[in-house]
């Protein structure tokens, strides 16, 4: 991720659109649906209203947020590549929508055929969290722990295949213990169910989480990027811990039905990285520890790619649990 990370920003910017033509300039005429396979209140969703408020205002007309939780963001993603190709239908993409297509078998849509790529948003690293119940206060400890009792320690994730998911079980792989996967149904329950203490540990999103670090509602052990953020400094990374080749996160971008013309694709696209480029914007977002990319179509249709190739190495051998 780091080494393509660095080609999307030097090529942020080095595409200039051409201008659209005149059946598209009139473009929006009416409300956008932008389809979130993600719970209310999760990570993801936090995000993605932000980007969605900024394009509405960007277009004089609404971008509707419409939540399809469940199946590891599989409802949502159906759901957009079955919608109208006509611009008024978009698809707010997520990491695990890559995983999706590497541990799901029969899937009733492929992400590389049904869908056109706009822009690669952005991503952020997540943090582990635990519940302050759990006695452990760093990496080693829960190791240690989860090592003496085989099992008994649960970890939250908003279902297989999800990034929260993901992030545990290369843990789990790397550092050679059981945790016990307890799936929610969407990211927003499994965090509630850490906050409650009916489970103990969780690969968060940081979006969501940083209010109740703050509160003291959850206790952070370690982030999950291959650098400290400047965001949260006192927090080592796992990788630094004794786990030199771990990494997991989450990406954001924009996904529409294959068909979309590209005279819509390209003012979704430049809407979207205008909103991004906002100094309000810009600035809300570095305080939920993400980082901007914006970049144009092609590039993010190669990283999509890349993705579900990475993936299919790194998840070799796993295979959704029922939930």
């Amino acid at each position: 991720m780091k080494s393509l990370r660095v080609k999307i920003l030097l090529t942020i910017g080095a595409l200039t659109c051409a201008a659209a033509p005149a059946a598209a300039q009139s473009y929006p005429q009416k409300p956008v649906r932008m389809i979130m396979p993600v719970s209310a209140g999760s990570g993801s969703d936090v995000i993605g209203r932000i980007i969605a408020t900024g394009m509405s205002e960007h277009f004089g007309q609404q971008v509707v947020v419409d939540n399809r939780a469940g199946a590891a963001g599989n409802i949502g993603a159906e759901a957009a590549a079955r919608a109208a190709a006509d611009g008024y239908n978009v698809l707010f993409a997520f990491v695990g929508l890559a995983a999706n297509a590497v541990l799901y078998e029969n899937l009733r849509y492929d992400v590389l055929r049904d869908f056109a790529p706009v822009t690669l948003l952005g991503s952020s690293a997540a943090i582990v969290v635990v519940h302050p119940s759990l006695p452990v206060k760093s990496i080693a400890e829960l190791v240690k722990l989860a090592k003496q009792k085989p099992g008994a320690i649960n970890y939250a994730s908003g279902g297989a295949g999800t990034p929260t998911y993901i992030g545990a079980e290369l843990f789990k792989r790397q550092a050679g213990i059981d945790l016990l996967h307890i799936p929610y149904r969407a990211g927003g329950e499994a965090l509630t169910s850490v906050i409650a203490g009916e489970t103990g540990v969780y690969f968060a999103p940081l979006a969501s989480t940083l209010s109740y670090l703050k509160q003291g509602r959850l206790r952070a052990l370690a982030v999950t990027s291959t650098r400290r953020l400047g965001l949260l400094p006192q927090y080592p990374t796992v990788a630094e811990l004794g786990y030199p080749d771990y990494e997991s996160g989450f990406w954001h971008g924009l996904l529409v039905p294959a068909k979309t013309p590209r005279e819509i694709i390209i003012p979704l696209r430049n809407a979207a990285v205008q909103v991004l480029n906002q100094p309000a914007v810009a600035q809300r977002l570095v305080e939920l520890g993400y980082v901007s990319y914006g970049t144009t179509p092609e590039e993010f249709g190669v990283y999509l790619k890349s993705e579900i190739n990475k993936l299919r190495n790194l998840l070799k051998g796993l295979k959704p649990n029922p939930d």
